[in-house]
């Protein structure tokens, strides 16, 4: 059967039903205008362009925009469902799933980052013109001169400083309202004391000014909020990520039809209308129909479920073949998939009270800096009774003791080892990610679409003689199934044969009428042979022709992720111990664990067994790595230690984690713990290099041997230090 007739026999692929449906339904109410989309598979420019197209070719589509970073297409469709398109993706090729737009907001964060560098950008070009009015004066300037290069100064430096330096003055505002003391509140203090003191100075014709100290401080500090709002932003909260997965909307079944209702109005009872290629809205049992279902996401499973009247489905599995009938157990908050995202939202939190050490450095820093600055300036009035001088000499200590190289000592390291890291295909997403890494002694993996690369292949074409190998193309062709797309992969140098009478019985399989015999392409039991599948390793499927003798038995196998070998040596060879968890069946698992030594595995684990794993592993006393890719591994991401997830994972599962694997290599995995090893020694010391420079220049400041801008000099001389050392991660080896 060719495709087009494939197609047109299936009324959510084709784009007349779209457009005679898009008037009803916006008399309706139905659609909501915007619709997000996942493409976990997504990876180039041609894969935009392909998706754009396509989509754009849709009656009711007025925009459709793929962002390749997030692996997501926005598309402006009011009128049209997710359901409408998503068959049309899965026509060309492309894997798609619905997210909920208001459970996504990403726009704050990119605009708190757009914002920084803004202000970084205005702060950088005030302090060069600054600076360079600066040298005029220390290069001997008449009284006249000094005093016109200072006041133009001001006139840079007073805007640039009150615009650039909102984010501190915000925050020390709101911990001032607080009744608390933050790392902002000295910041701003010395921010305000240089440019007050300099507008004092110029004001009665001084020899110095230091609004090129105050408008390089306020620079270097942005730089250091920006690289620490990088770390942190793109660690976004995984939970919302599920909670994007829940389908907003369900067909409900009444007596006047049907009507599509929000979720959250879904009661236990509800019949709902459930189309192939569309996801599970609730909790529910089979009332009617038969199909195939996806579980991959919740459990691993790598064939669908062939699930009939009478099973039990879970909200965020996918309606693969046929239309259902689902009646409601639980919906909303009740559901699996709800129960899962609160199970992760609770892992976050614990994961979230973890803190860096710099953080934990700073607890201590604002009331010391302080007390400090006002004990100097007490002293020095008592001793001279110039306030003027007392006044500088406090500017200075707050100036030398601003936290530019503590508050660098942790991004910039994480800069330099995320491009070192980047380069090997890894790329860092959370900003104490390495410090954990470092600690790990335990490597928990998944094994579909990790340690594999999740895509079934067949094992020995030559199996299939070559006047079937036609049929079987042909057969395949009509399916959607996982095993029929590879068979339609293997056997692409065929055509098609002529078939009649084209059938497929969700769940089993698809037959035909070839040359008036009877041709079949499926389950064992569907074709009345036997099959030991759960004692073998691989998948298998069958192929009959009438007439011609016993049914031939077709392996598929799912080929390693290419560099998984080498890294699970590696692990061993650092002496770290390798568990492999998987929902598939036992012999297949044992399988590849014995392909790749890996001595300690599991098989048929539930999501919230793979998580209870890891929890039991913390309880031991071990620090965990996971790695993983499916919805089913997104709590044990978020409860692990540290994880990581290939880059072809769900969005939540990346979300989940913090690092992704860019690449389909996974060696690096092993890379990243040497390197995560040697950027903990790189923190350190430069939480040494910030000690130290503190226990010299501190009791200097103090003693009135510094002013301002001498406190502004060594202070910049300090962020640099740090981030030089920071910078020899790059090049030091693996």
């Amino acid at each position: 059967m060719n495709q087009a007739a494939r197609f047109s026999a299936c009324p959510a692929c084709d784009v007349a039903p779209l457009a005679q449906g898009i008037a009803r339904r916006e008399a309706e109410g139905v659609g909501q205008g915007e619709l997000i989309l996942s493409l976990p598979t997504a990876h180039c420019a041609v894969c935009i362009t392909d998706v754009e197209r396509a989509l754009m070719a849709v009656p009711g589509v007025r925009r459709a925009r793929v962002n390749l970073t997030l692996r997501r297409v926005r598309i402006d469709a009011p009128g049209l469902e997710a359901s409408d398109l998503l068959p049309v993706l899965e026509r060309i090729g492309y894997e798609a799933h619905e997210l909920d737009p208001a459970a996504l907001d990403t726009g704050a964060t990119d605009r708190m980052g757009r914002d920084l560098l803004m202000r970084i950008g205005v702060a950088g070009f005030a302090m060069m013109n600054i600076m360079i009015l600066s040298v005029a004066v220390w290069s001997g300037a008449d009284e006249a001169s000094r005093d016109l290069f200072h006041w133009i100064s001001a006139a840079i430096a007073l805007p640039t400083i009150a615009f650039a330096g909102q984010p501190f003055f915000a925050s020390a505002y709101g911990a001032l309202r607080a009744r608390r003391l933050g790392m902002d509140v000295p910041i701003s203090l010395a921010l305000i004391l240089a440019t007050a003191i300099s507008l004092y100075e110029t004001r009665n014709s001084g020899h110095h000014a230091y609004f090129d100290a105050a408008v390089m401080l306020c620079f270097f500090l942005l730089i250091g909020r920006y690289l620490d709002h990088r770390t942190r932003a793109i660690a976004r909260s995984a939970a919302a990520e599920l909670s994007a997965l829940e389908v907003p909307r369900a067909t409900r079944l009444c007596e006047g039809g049907e009507e599509v209702v929000p979720v959250a109005q879904l009661r236990p009872g509800d019949l709902l209308r459930i189309l192939p290629g569309t996801r599970i809205p609730a909790d529910g049992e089979i009332a009617e129909g038969q199909s195939e279902i996806d579980r991959a996401l919740l459990t691993g499973e790598t064939l669908p479920f062939a699930a009939r009247a009478g099973d039990m489905l879970s909200a965020g599995e996918i309606n693969l073949t046929g239309p259902l009938t689902l009646r409601v157990t639980a919906a909303g908050a009740d559901s699996s998939l709800a129960q899962l995202t609160a199970l992760v939202e609770a892992a976050e939190s614990a994961r979230g009270r973890y803190t860096s050490l710099a953080e934990r450095a700073s607890r201590a820093y604002a009331p010391v800096v302080h007390i400090l600055a006002l004990a100097s300036f007490l002293g020095w009035f008592w001793i001279t009774r110039d306030i003027r001088h007392s006044v500088n000499i406090a500017a200075a200590v707050l100036i030398i003791t601003c936290p530019c190289a503590l508050g660098l000592a942790v991004p910039a390291v994480v800069t330099a080892a995320s491009g070192r890291l980047f380069r090997k295909g890894l790329l860092i997403k959370n900003g104490t990610a390495l410090e954990r890494l470092a600690q790990v002694d335990t490597v928990v993996f998944d094994k579909t679409g990790t340690l594999t690369m999740g895509t079934p292949r067949l094992v020995s074409p030559e199996r299939i003689p070559a006047e079937l190998a036609p049929v079987v193309l042909a057969l395949a062709g009509a399916s959607s199934h996982p095993l029929s797309r590879a068979l339609v992969a293997a056997l692409d140098e065929y055509q098609p044969a002529d078939l009649a009478e084209v059938r497929e019985c969700p769940g089993y399989g698809v037959s035909a009428r070839w040359n008036g015999q009877e041709v079949r392409l499926g389950r064992a039991d569907w074709l009345r042979v036997s099959d030991d599948q759960d004692a073998r390793p691989g998948i298998s499927t069958w192929l009959s022709v009438e007439g011609q003798g016993a049914a031939i038995r077709l392996d598929f196998t799912d080929a390693l992720r290419p560099g998984a070998a080498d890294c699970v040596a590696r692990l061993h060879r650092d002496g770290l111990q390798v568990i492999l968890l998987s929902g598939d069946r036992l012999a297949t698992v044992a399988d590849l664990a014995a392909k790749l030594d890996i001595r300690e595995y599991r098989a048929a684990v539930d999501p919230l067994g793979k998580a209870a794993m890891i929890d039991e592993l913390a309880r031991q006393g071990r620090h965990v790595l996971m790695v993983g890719d499916g919805l089913n591994d997104t709590a044990a991401l978020a409860g692990a230690h540290v994880s990581i997830s290939p880059a072809t994972a769900l969005d939540a599962a990346r979300v989940a984690s913090d690092m992704v694997l860019t690449g389909q290599n996974l060696l690096p995995v092993a890379d990243a713990i040497v390197t995560a090893r040697q950027a903990t020694r790189r923190i350190k010391e430069n939480f040494s290099i910030s000690i130290l420079y503190n226990v010299v220049a501190v009791p200097i400041a103090v003693a009135g041997l510094a002013t301002p801008l001498i406190a502004a000099l060594a202070m910049s001389a300090s962020s640099i230090t740090v981030t030089l050392n920071a910078l020899r991660l790059r090049h030091s080896k693996s």
